[in-house]
């Protein structure tokens, strides 16, 4: 059996503090200071930790701002991008992984092309169309063009899994009765449902966190998502640090949870997704 040299294993024990360290360090600073109050942020020296755990910060945070709307917002336009985005993303996969289309390997390069755009160059002419279509403010403004951008990525993921299952099975079952599109959900997609789960929390998380297009599409207070109505907390000659570090830790919890329960599909969706087609 060959050894592994000292030193490159002290090297890979580094790196791994290193990422783990500069990982964690940031959400537990935010996650100390929703505790301080404002004088303490001010100290000087640092105080570290807060010297009486202020938790009606939190409170506040639902008190003082609108933040459940903000929140039911985020969770209504994730949620059902996610959920278009995974049915639409799952036909298109299938269609290029399996099927005998002319051209089929033009249209995959396409879907990279797309999935490169930066998406500060499309929000004039989004917005312009949203305009038009009298959009603007609603939860449409944002789940389509939301829907569309996460195309690519999730289309991506899943042709790596549909091109790993045996043709097979999907004519075992065609021979039993059913249609292509029924063998599909019967069998492809549970089959690949750590590549459907990968691709699910990608456009979540994607969805959850996006700033740029919530800020220009939804300009009213009722309409914004989390990562809007957190930039509004700050006031004219102020900025309350320990409500905005609570804000931010309630809106990463919903990730937390999200990545904690289905770590497993999604760490082998990504190990998976990297070797099949």
């Amino acid at each position: 059996m060959r050894t592994v040299p000292l030193p490159v294993r002290l090297s890979k024990y580094l790196g791994l503090l290193l990422l783990i360290v500069g990982g964690t360090l940031p959400l537990v600073w935010i996650a100390l200071t929703s505790l301080k109050t404002g004088g303490e942020l001010q100290q000087f020296p640092i105080a570290y930790l807060p010297a009486q755990p202020q938790f009606g910060n939190y409170a506040r945070v639902f008190s003082e701002q609108p933040f459940a709307r903000f929140f039911l917002n985020s969770v209504i336009v994730s949620g059902i991008s996610t959920l278009l985005c995974v049915v639409v993303a799952s036909l298109a996969a299938y269609a290029l992984a399996r099927l005998k289309l002319r051209g089929r390997g033009l249209y995959t390069t396409l879907v990279v092309v797309f999935s490169m755009f930066p998406v500060i160059s499309l929000v004039v002419p989004l917005f312009r169309i949203m305009r038009g279509v009298g959009l603007l403010n609603s939860y449409p403004a944002l789940i389509l063009p939301y829907t569309a951008l996460s195309l690519p990525v999730a289309i991506l993921v899943l042709i790596a899994f549909f091109g790993g299952i045996p043709r097979d099975l999907e004519a075992a079952a065609m021979i039993d009765g059913c249609s292509r599109l029924e063998a599909l959900w019967r069998v492809v997609v549970p089959l690949s449902a750590p590549g459907i789960v990968t691709a699910a929390l990608l456009v979540f998380v994607n969805s959850w966190n996006e700033y740029l297009l919530a800020l220009s599409f939804n300009t009213s207070r009722e309409m914004r998502t989390i990562p809007v109505g957190v930039t509004f907390f700050q006031g004219e000659f102020a900025f309350p640090w320990p409500l905005i570090s609570a804000a931010i830790v309630i809106a990463v919890v919903p990730l937390v949870l999200l990545i904690v329960i289905f770590q497993k599909r999604f760490v082998s969706g990504l190990t998976a997704g990297g070797v099949k087609g």
